[in-house]
């Protein structure tokens, strides 16, 4: 397993990634600690929001801000992102407005931003079906790059579970993928459950060893190590990037908190498995790198717990100032341009709803 940063917070640049470790300077390395912080206290917050009946439901993400970080530091402008639902560190990185990820859990859009605007695909909710599509596109920029070589090079990142894992999507992307030596990179968070399922269950064999099989590289790195994880993930966008073919990540890590907030996570595993990974906890390591290493101070930390606090509190009024859409808005959402049969039932649905306006009983 590649690690840079222990959990003392002591970094080694060794191995084949330490260069790609090594370029990263002072205020490299206290971004990716203000994304990881920032991050957390998102989350904390959309939690709280879902409690209170605000959100519909919310998937935290607690424990993972390593893996996400690290590797969303590390794409390029160029490249192209498809996301599940739970990569809300990635979409930090790709400067997405954090109210806009809470749209969907708020039940008032399908959506909630502009891929095309950063690069970072809109959430899949259905299992592994962001990986074949990234897939696809990936095969799609090699193709445009061949008709047109002053495109620059780009890749795309699919980010999945260790549970998405076990679907045939990722399995028949990845021959795809192979096959036409398609510029992607598989990123899989292995966080040590598929819901209540432990990955001991899923697979005999650590799921970067699968890359074996379909003929390239695959790579298993520290996920709370957000160091490392940004060393690994620059590597793999040059190799994919490059024409050498996809890279298979896994991102070994944790999932501290629950699978979503409909889930007890108490009913299917032990506290003193939450505590041995407490010790791991990515920021806890990136802060102590930073303190013994002189890059940040207590008033960098306590700056950052104020931005912290004014995002929360920005972030509840923008969540409580979204107003819900119409009925009429499920119409044309359907079709790009306007289509014969949802004009006849947009009709329709008018007609029936003037009906009640005659039934009303006169106020006294």
């Amino acid at each position: 397993m590649v690690q840079m940063l222990s959990p003392e917070g002591e970094l080694l640049l060794q191995g084949p990634y330490g260069a790609y470790a090594a370029e990263l300077d002072a205020e490299d390395l206290r971004g990716m600690y203000r994304d990881m912080y920032t991050i957390r206290r998102f989350d904390q917050e959309a939690t709280a929001l879902q409690r209170q009946g605000e959100l519909v439901m919310w998937v935290p993400m607690t424990g993972q801000e390593g893996a996400q970080i690290g590797s969303g530091s590390a794409l390029q402008p160029q490249d192209y992102v498809f996301p599940t639902y739970r990569e809300h560190g990635v979409a930090l990185t790709r400067g997405l407005e954090l109210s806009s990820l809470l749209r969907r859990f708020r039940g008032v859009s399908h959506g909630g931003w502009d891929p095309s605007e950063t690069n970072f695909h809109l959430y899949t909710l259905v299992l592994a079906a962001q990986v074949p599509h990234a897939v696809g596109y990936a095969m799609g920029m090699a193709r445009d790059r061949k008709l047109d070589s002053q495109l620059p090079e780009a890749a795309t990142v699919a980010y999945f579970g260790d549970g998405a894992s076990s679907e045939g999507d990722v399995h028949e992307a990845m021959v795809f993928a192979a096959s036409y030596d398609a510029p992607v990179v598989f990123f899989c968070q292995n966080n040590h459950w598929a819901i209540s399922v432990p990955t001991e269950v899923q697979s005999r064999i650590p799921l970067a060893n699968r890359a074996k099989g379909y003929g390239f590289p695959g790579i298993r790195v520290d996920g709370n190590d957000a160091v490392a994880v940004r060393a690994v993930t620059s590597w793999a966008l040059e190799h994919a990037r490059s024409g050498k073919g996809p890279v298979l990540i896994e991102a070994f890590t944790y999932r501290m908190s629950a699978h979503t907030t409909a889930d007890d996570p108490t009913k299917y595993r032990l506290s003193a498995d939450e505590e041995a990974w407490i010790s791991r906890d990515p920021l806890t390591r990136l802060e102590k790198h930073l303190r013994a290493a002189g890059l940040a101070d207590d008033e960098f930390f306590e700056t950052l717990a104020a931005e912290g606090q004014a995002m929360a509190e920005k972030l509840r009024q923008d969540v409580l100032a979204m107003s819900s859409p119409g009925f009429t808005d499920a119409f044309t959402d359907v079709y790009a341009e306007a289509h014969p049969l949802i004009q006849e039932e947009l009709e329709f649905h008018r007609r029936y709803e003037a009906g009640f306006a005659d039934s009303q009983e006169p106020t006294a």
